[in-house]
């Protein structure tokens, strides 16, 4: 049960947040979780929906491998309501079902390719920072640009994670 009140319908939000919630539910197609709970603070679930409009829908990383990343995100940050979003997701964008249960269970990846990117977000996920090694490897990969939105993906499903986990109890 949702520890903050959602505004799932138009007509609960207020009118300071309607604009938001109407440019949310044009974005999405509906009003969403997490964003029915951000609403209480409209410039805040406004900035982060377009930010995850752009790493969603804009992204310069593969399907596979940007919800690859989502999933194992979610695991470390144990956020249940991200993992079973975006696992079919995952499915969807042909990442194997072999790495998906690796990744659920914390065990390693056989796939070089896809143990590369789980190692990397593990890594950053648990230290904080990335090793020089495990740095250059997704560098050589993917360049300054791709190593730039890698991150950005980790970082705005942690915040994402952290906030279903506060104000949802995933």
């Amino acid at each position: 049960m949702p520890r903050v009140q959602m505004i799932e319908e138009r007509e609960d939000a207020s009118p300071g947040q309607l604009d938001t919630f109407d440019h949310i539910a044009a974005s999405r197609g509906t009003m969403i979780r997490p964003f029915a709970a951000m609403l209480h603070r409209p410039e805040i679930a406004r900035a982060t929906a377009d930010l995850g409009a752009v790493i969603r829908y804009q992204s310069t990383l593969s399907d596979h491998d940007r919800e690859l990343v989502i999933c194992v995100t979610a695991v470390e940050r144990e956020c249940g309501f991200e993992w079973d979003s975006h696992l079919p997701i995952a499915r969807a964008a042909g990442v194997a079902d072999e790495t998906l249960t690796s990744v659920q269970h914390r065990e390693v990846v056989a796939d070089e390719a896809d143990g590369s990117l789980v190692g990397f977000v593990r890594e950053l996920s648990r230290d904080g920072r990335v090793s020089d090694q495990t740095f250059e490897q997704m560098h050589s990969k993917l360049g300054d640009a791709g190593v730039v939105e890698l991150s950005a993906v980790i970082g705005y499903y942690t915040m994402m994670a952290v906030f279903m986990n506060a104000c949802e109890a995933c």
